[in-house]
C-alpha cells in the first residue's frame, strides 16, 4: 500500500517516466495472528494438576483428556452425550458449527479417564438428576458451562506456573500442531477438527514450520 503510494506520486510527478511498476503487484497478504500452542511437556504438566483423589479432579483431568485427544472446541466438549461416546470403537460422535457432526478418536488415556468418570463420579453427581449431558452442570442439571470450563482451566494453568494465555482452545491448537509435527497429513488434521475447508486448518503449517525450522538449527550441521 505504502509502495503503490510512493509509485504514484513518482508517476504524477514525472520521475518516472512510462509505466508504474507498482501496477503490477498483487494485493498484500497480511498474515493471521498465529493460534496459541502448548508444548507437549506443557500439556502433560497441565493434565497432572487435577487432584485425582477426588470426584471433581477425576472430572476435570477427562475433560481435559478427551478435549486434547480429540481437537474439540470447548462447545462440543461440553454439549456431549453418554451415547455420543462408542467405547469399543474409541470414537466420539461430536456435534460442530451448523449442526455438523463427525466421528473423533479418543486415545487410550482419554478413554480410560472416560471410563473412571462414568463408572466413579458421573453417578454420583447426578444423583436423582436426569441431565442429558456427559458432564453435568450444577446440581447434575444441564450442561457445565463454557465458562466455567475456563476458569477450571485458568486455575489449573496458574497451578502449574504456566503462561495465563491458555484456554480451552488452546488444547485444539496443540492438538492440531501436534498432529501435524508427528507426520499427519493437512487432509486428515482439516476433518479431524471439522473445518469445512482445508484453508482453515493452514494457519497450523506455520506453527509446524517453526517446529521444523527450530529441528534444522538443531540438528543440521550448518544450521
Amino acid at each position: 500500500m505504502v509502495l503503490r503510494g510512493l509509485f504514484r506520486y513518482l508517476e504524477s510527478s514525472g520521475a518516472l517516466g512510462e509505466g508504474n511498476p507498482a501496477e503490477v503487484l498483487g494485493p498484500v497478504q497480511v498474515p493471521g495472528r498465529l493460534p496459541d500452542v502448548m508444548s507437549a511437556e506443557e500439556i502433560d504438566q497441565l493434565l497432572r494438576q487435577p487432584d485425582t483423589d477426588t470426584r471433581t479432579g477425576i472430572r476435570d483431568r477427562t475433560m481435559m483428556e478427551v478435549m486434547y485427544a480429540a481437537g474439540l472446541r470447548v462447545s462440543e466438549l461440553v454439549k456431549m452425550k453418554n451415547e455420543d461416546i462408542n467405547h469399543e470403537a474409541g470414537f466420539v460422535r461430536v456435534e460442530g458449527k451448523g449442526g455438523k457432526e463427525r466421528l473423533a478418536p479418543l486415545g487410550a488415556e482419554a478413554l480410560y479417564w472416560l471410563g473412571r468418570y462414568l463408572e466413579e463420579v458421573r453417578p454420583v453427581l447426578m444423583k436423582d438428576r436426569l441431565s442429558p449431558y456427559l458432564f453435568p452442570g450444577r446440581g447434575g442439571r444441564g450442561a457445565l458451562t463454557r465458562q466455567a470450563f475456563w476458569q477450571i482451566i485458568k486455575a489449573y494453568a496458574v497451578k502449574a506456573g504456566l503462561r495465563d494465555v491458555i484456554s480451552p482452545h488452546t488444547f485444539r491448537h496443540s492438538f492440531a500442531t501436534h498432529m501435524l509435527e508427528g507426520g499427519a497429513d493437512l487432509r486428515s488434521v482439516q476433518i479431524l477438527l471439522g473445518h469445512s475447508s482445508i484453508a482453515t486448518t493452514q494457519i497450523y503449517t506455520h506453527v509446524s514450520r517453526e517446529h521444523l525450522r527450530a529441528v534444522h538449527r538443531k540438528y543440521h550441521p550448518r544450521g
